[in-house]
C-alpha cells in the first residue's frame, strides 16, 4: 500500500517527460494487455526455434508492467475470441502467406476496436497486406478524402470505392494510391495498395535513421544503427500519408523505405513497423525488441478509452 501510495504522489506532482519511463510508471498499476498474432509459419524456424510471434511476446514478458499472450492463426477463432481482443490494449500482428485465410468478420472486429479507441494496432513487415491493416488504411483514406469537404456538404455526396486488385504489387508507373476526386458531389475514393514496386529478401543489411529522437517510440535508440540481415523494401509506399514517420532505412544499393508509421483512425492508432522477414533473427535483436516496447507504452498511453 505505501508503495503505491507512494507512486501516486510521483505521478501527480513529477515534471511531464516525454520517454518511456514516464508512461512505465502506469503500467504498473494497470499492465499494457498485449496479444502478439502470428501464423507461426514454418519457414520461420532457421530463425526461431519457437516462432517469430513467441520470440516477441517472450521479449515483451520480461518487462515490468506488461501482460502479454501469444496466439497463432490456427488456434480456436483464429487465435482472437471476443474476450480475448476485449481484454486487449495492443495488438502486435505478423503475417505473410495465409492474409486470405484470416476471417472478413475478424478484420472488421479489429478495425471496429481501432475506431473506437478500444485498441491499437501494432503491423509487423508482410502485415502491410494483412486484412486489419488494409482495412484499417481503407478507413483512414476515406477519412483524409472527407477531411477535404466541408461537414454540410458532406450529406450530399455520392462516393464510389475504388479498390486495387489485391495482393498485386505494383509497377513504379502505376498512379499513387490512396487517391480521391471530387466533381460535383460525386466523390470517387480510390483506396491504398498497401504495398511498394519493390522487394528483395537477400539478406543484405539496412541502415536505420531515428528521424524524431524525442518521441516515445525512439526513446534510447541510437540516431542510426544497421539490421544486419532483412529484406529490402523500396519506396513508393502505396499508403495514406502518416500523421507521422519515426524511422527511414536505406540500403547501399540506393533504395529508401518509410519504417516506422503511424496513422490516426477514428480515435484509435495504427503502427506500421517494417522489419521482420521471417528467415532473418530480426526479433532476437535488441533494437527492433525495443521499439516494440516503446509503442506498446505509447500506443496503450493514447487509447481514449483508458482503464
Amino acid at each position: 500500500m505505501k508503495r503505491i501510495i507512494t507512486l501516486l504522489l510521483v505521478l501527480l506532482f513529477s515534471t511531464p517527460t516525454t520517454t518511456s519511463a514516464q508512461f512505465r510508471q502506469t503500467a504498473i498499476l494497470h499492465p499494457i494487455r498485449v496479444v502478439v498474432w502470428d501464423e507461426q509459419q514454418p519457414q520461420q524456424k532457421p530463425a526461431y526455434d519457437n516462432f517469430l510471434g513467441n520470440a516477441i511476446a517472450d521479449y515483451l514478458k520480461e518487462l515490468n508492467g506488461f501482460k502479454v499472450t501469444s496466439v497463432k492463426m490456427d488456434d480456436k477463432e483464429q487465435g482472437l475470441p471476443d474476450e480475448l481482443l476485449n481484454d486487449t490494449d495492443i495488438l502486435i500482428w505478423w503475417g505473410h502467406l495465409r492474409h486470405k485465410d484470416v476471417k472478413d468478420e475478424l478484420a472488421k472486429k479489429i478495425l471496429d476496436r481501432v475506431k473506437s479507441g478500444r485498441l491499437a494496432l501494432i503491423s509487423l513487415h508482410s502485415a502491410h497486406w494483412s486484412k486489419p491493416f488494409m482495412l484499417a488504411m481503407n478507413e483512414r483514406t476515406t477519412q483524409d478524402a472527407l477531411s477535404e469537404i466541408i461537414p454540410e456538404k458532406r450529406g450530399e455526396l455520392n462516393i464510389t470505392y475504388i479498390t486495387p486488385k489485391p495482393y498485386t504489387v505494383p509497377k513504379r508507373t502505376d498512379p499513387l494510391t490512396p487517391s480521391s476526386k471530387l466533381n460535383g458531389t460525386n466523390l470517387i475514393i480510390t483506396f491504398p495498395a498497401c504495398v511498394f514496386p519493390a522487394y528483395r529478401a537477400d539478406g543484405k543489411p539496412s541502415h536505420v535513421r531515428t528521424l524524431i529522437p524525442g518521441h516515445v517510440i525512439a526513446h534510447g535508440l541510437p540516431a542510426s544503427f544497421d539490421i544486419p540481415q532483412t529484406e529490402m523494401y523500396d519506396e513508393p509506399f502505396h499508403v495514406p500519408t502518416p500523421d507521422t514517420v519515426i524511422f527511414e532505412e536505406k540500403w547501399d544499393s540506393g533504395e529508401h523505405f518509410r519504417s516506422a508509421c503511424l496513422w490516426k483512425v477514428g480515435q484509435g492508432l495504427v503502427f506500421y513497423f517494417r522489419p521482420g522477414h521471417e528467415t532473418y533473427p530480426i526479433y532476437k535483436q535488441k533494437l527492433p525488441l525495443k521499439i516494440l516496447e516503446n509503442a506498446c507504452t505509447f500506443l496503450r498511453d493514447q487509447l481514449p478509452t483508458g482503464r
